[in-house]
């Protein structure tokens, strides 16, 4: 029999987070340190053989059209990763810092705003903002950003943490649930790769609109010792408090991908979704376990794509195309933001942030009273190496 969670589809309840930081993610440092700092790399590579932590000036002036940002909290995510090794189709934001032409990292973050130029209208010091533009350089304690490149957040709703991680995954999930299906309360959507960040958004949205989640996540997990991958799978040992987890968000069901290989599997969804075959099913994982769950799908549905974890290509019977009419189509947010203005940016943040999203498990990295930059470069690629084996939590960096 296939392993499986269920629950039904309530409203979890908001629980508040509490800061546990682990020993190297504590702050000890007792004089102030540079006024600002950044995350830079000069050549790609392993994230923590190359990345490091540089001062550079305070900001001098603020050109009319822009704002003085100061940065609050920003997220290290799977894609920034993949940026600094070179294997992401984006380009790092380039600038001058202390003479030296470098990269600065990150795609997202939380940043208040100092000082506006005198032609901005409809932002103020203190607003709480965040950048519209992809690899805006968010790795960095305080910039000058065009005002039409950053996106006003609600006065009141959100936490620190779901404000600095707002602008990508679950702007990712709420919009793969609107844009492609007109979903009603009721229906139902198939998802892989359920715990990850975005994952768990799309179970917490739907859940608030009464649309139902049959997740997949799974039960082992490859071993990276000293950058060497091992072959041999191991099974996870966190996997029903995963699964509870993931039900208590909202999940309706949760599968391992080996319950793909149960023949009754097709036939229980069969009945749970009599009457309203899924149209929708979300892939951030390809690889033949994706190709299995499309024999899930009624007919007409449209399978988004919006990652690719296992680095496996998604190969799909053309049966699908041809009898079932399968409509497959990717999905990239930063590719959204580019189409839409900032008023539509905006309604997106207040939109996101009235759902009230359970803030992702995290530690933050503070490196803004660190001695010296080869200090917080010290700690800063510890925490990286951890993430390279298997940390598990969103880590946040803050700077200045």
């Amino acid at each position: 029999m296939f392993r499986h969670c269920a629950t039904c589809c309530s409203r979890p309840s908001r629980v508040k987070t509490q800061y546990n930081l682990v020993r190297y993610l504590s702050t000890t440092a007792t004089r102030s340190a540079a006024a600002n700092r950044a995350v830079v790399f000069t050549s790609n590579g392993s994230p923590a053989e190359v990345l490091r932590v540089k001062s550079y000036d305070p900001i001098s002036s603020t050109p009319p059209d822009s704002v003085h940002v100061r940065f609050r909290l920003s997220p290290i995510n799977p894609s920034d990763i993949n940026v600094v090794q070179g294997v992401y189709p984006a380009a790092p934001m380039k600038l001058q810092l202390g003479g030296e032409e470098v990269n600065v990292g990150g795609n997202e973050g939380l940043a208040e705003v100092r000082e506006v130029g005198n032609n901005v209208k409809g932002l103020k010091k203190g607003d709480w903002v965040v950048s519209a533009t992809s690899q805006a350089g968010t790795w960095s304690s305080s910039r000058v950003l065009r005002a039409e490149d950053v996106i006003k957040l609600p006065a009141d709703g959100l936490s620190e943490v779901n404000a600095a991680t707002i602008t990508v995954n679950p702007a990712t999930a709420y919009n793969m649930l609107h844009e492609f299906v007109d979903l009603k309360e009721g229906d139902w959507v198939l998802q892989n790769g359920a715990n990850s960040a975005v994952g768990q958004a799309v179970i917490q949205i739907a859940a608030r609109k009464g649309i139902k989640t049959i997740n997949f996540v799974r039960n082992r997990y490859h071993k990276f010792p000293a950058g060497k991958r091992l072959h041999a799978e191991k099974f996870r040992p966190d996997l029903d408090y995963l699964m509870t987890q993931l039900a208590q968000l909202g999940a309706t069901h949760v599968f391992t991908y080996d319950a793909l290989s149960d023949k009754s599997l097709a036939k229980h969804v069969k009945q749970w979704t009599a009457g309203r075959p899924i149209r929708l099913m979300l892939n951030c994982v390809s690889g033949p376990d994706t190709a299995a769950m499309t024999r899930l799908l009624g007919d007409n549905a449209h399978l988004i794509s919006y990652g690719a974890m296992s680095k496996q290509p998604l190969l799909l019977p053309t049966s699908l195309f041809i009898f079932k009419n399968l409509c497959a189509q990717g999905f990239w947010q930063s590719s959204w933001y580019r189409k839409h203005t900032r008023q539509e940016r905006e309604n997106l943040m207040k939109t996101l942030a009235d759902f009230k999203l359970k803030e992702p498990d995290h530690e933050i990295l503070d490196l803004s009273m660190e001695d010296s930059d080869e200090a917080a470069t010290q700690r800063l690629r510890e925490v990286l190496t951890k993430m390279e084996h298997g940390f598990s939590k969103k880590v946040l960096l803050r700077l200045g």
